[in-house]
């Protein structure tokens, strides 16, 4: 086969978009320290991999030329940022690109791209050099930013916003990325942007930036699962689809208001698996049945003409935290939803250190490494000391331990792997203290749910209806 017959054989090999954007993410993730010339030569040889196209022969496929040149940003910040959703819109041309730009206490602050995809909002920008002026060590670079005018953590945007940052002349680029959350969608809107500090430098940089994208296409599922045994509902309400991504929406009933049911992956009926995102809360209530969560998640774009999705939950179970008033040496302290148990045998009192030896029963199995080591250091924040008087004054919904008159802080020593058996020591003399301390008036709460693994519940099948909009 002579060249001009091989060029013709390759120009007929088909691309699937997808699965270059998704080789891009990887090959940049090889090396992010390298320079960008090098970066771009690491995409394109894993591109070609992919195809099972010879880099070498002079030859690649123009159908993946053109996939890349339309992709305006690339080499630029979503490259960089390793955001396979920004490359597969920007190739759609369906990123806003942007030219906002302040200048306060010297430091400048540019917007430079946003997209608002399926649930997720991306900011990208630029912030000078003269931020490094601030408390951050050199290469950091941290933002006290609200959203909408909201204040502080009480801003909506800020739960599950990510923040990347990378070194470039001049300065720095960014990019933010939010869950949208709120429940119901916008198609075209304007999100103000408050940044009140940089590194520590005060300024107010206020922007406002659109946000827009087309209507998302749902596929409406309502289909349910039972887990009676766990006292758990699973019910599928629907998948909303925009350009690059999806988002599954969902309602959890369960007995038990702590318990989270996670879905960690799903699979359609012709292989394909979807992963998860972060989550946003779109309704949470208390009803004769249990608790009720419906929300919605960011997933895999789903592929068309599949025919069912086979999903595979899990669930982490919350525990009642347990308690013992100290006034004797020895007790044991059980989980009242699970076989399993602290039994303390002894407590003693040496000068300034108290030592609380103890032991866990009802284990399936001996510790592996791995578990040790969670073990040892979940240990050291589960073990709560509490001046008795206090213990009324703890907020269930938000359980901060009282300042002077509470202890968690202990230094563990594994006493006996295989029989789960550790040694807690605290320092009643260090930064967090009990006043006038004595062992009949301190309380031990024991929180159960963070050695509690979580449960792989059974997968189980919806049938997918055709897609309405």
């Amino acid at each position: 086969m002579d060249k001009k017959d091989l060029k013709a054989a390759i120009e007929q090999i088909p691309v699937p978009k997808e699965k270059v954007f998704s080789a891009i993410s990887k090959g940049l993730n090889k090396d992010v320290k390298k320079g960008k010339k090098k970066k771009l030569l690491a995409t394109v040889a894993t591109t070609a991999a992919l195809l099972g196209i010879t880099v070498a022969s002079g030859f690649i496929n123009p159908t993946m030329n053109k996939v890349l040149a339309n992709t305006p940003l690339i080499g630029g910040i979503f490259q960089d940022f390793n955001d396979s959703t920004g490359l597969e819109l920007a190739n759609q041309n369906a990123v806003t690109e942007l030219n906002q730009e302040i200048t306060r206490s010297g430091v400048t602050v540019k917007i430079t791209s946003a997209y608002f995809d399926g649930s997720v909002v991306s900011i990208t920008g630029f912030v000078d050099e003269d931020a490094e002026k601030g408390h951050n060590e050199k290469g950091e670079v941290s933002f006290d930013v609200n959203f909408e005018h909201n204040k502080g953590d009480n801003d909506p945007w800020l739960n599950g916003m990510s923040t990347d940052v990378k070194n470039v002349d001049n300065g720095y680029n960014f990019q933010w990325k939010m869950e949208y959350p709120y429940k119901l969608f916008k198609e075209n809107a304007t999100l103000p942007i408050t940044i009140h500090y940089i590194n520590g430098i005060k300024g107010e940089w206020n922007f406002d930036i659109p946000i827009s994208q087309e209507k998302n296409s749902t596929l409406a599922i309502n289909q349910e699962q039972e887990y009676p045994e766990d006292e758990v509902k699973i019910r599928i309400k629907e998948i909303l689809t925009a350009k690059a991504s999806s988002s599954l929406i969902y309602e959890t009933v369960q007995k038990y208001k702590g318990d989270d049911i996670y879905i960690s992956k799903a699979v359609d009926n012709k292989g394909n698996v979807y992963r998860f995102g972060n989550s946003t809360f779109l309704e949470e209530s208390e009803q004769e049945n249990g608790y009720h969560s419906t929300m919605r998640r960011e997933m895999t774009k789903l592929t068309s003409d599949i025919t069912s999705l086979t999903f595979y939950p899990q669930l982490s179970a919350s525990v009642p935290t347990v308690e013992q008033l100290l006034d004797k040496k020895s007790f044991t302290l059980e989980s009242t939803r699970f076989n399993l148990s602290l039994k303390v045998n002894d407590i003693t009192k040496e000068g300034s250190k108290l030592v609380i030896d103890y032991q866990f029963t009802g284990l399936s199995k001996g510790l592996s490494k791995h578990q040790l080591e969670l073990f040892e250091n979940n240990l050291q924040y589960k073990l709560l000391l509490v001046d008795k008087k206090y213990i009324g004054k703890i907020d269930p919904k938000n359980p901060v331990p009282p300042k002077s008159h509470s202890i968690h802080l202990n230094k563990v020593k594994t006493i006996d792997k295989k029989a789960a058996h550790f040694q807690s020591t605290f320092d009643l003399n260090g930064d967090e203290k009990i006043k006038n301390f004595k062992l009949e008036n301190t309380i031990l709460q024991f929180d159960f749910s963070s050695f509690m693994p979580a449960k792989d519940l059974k997968p189980f099948t919806v049938e997918l209806p055709v897609g309405d909009e």
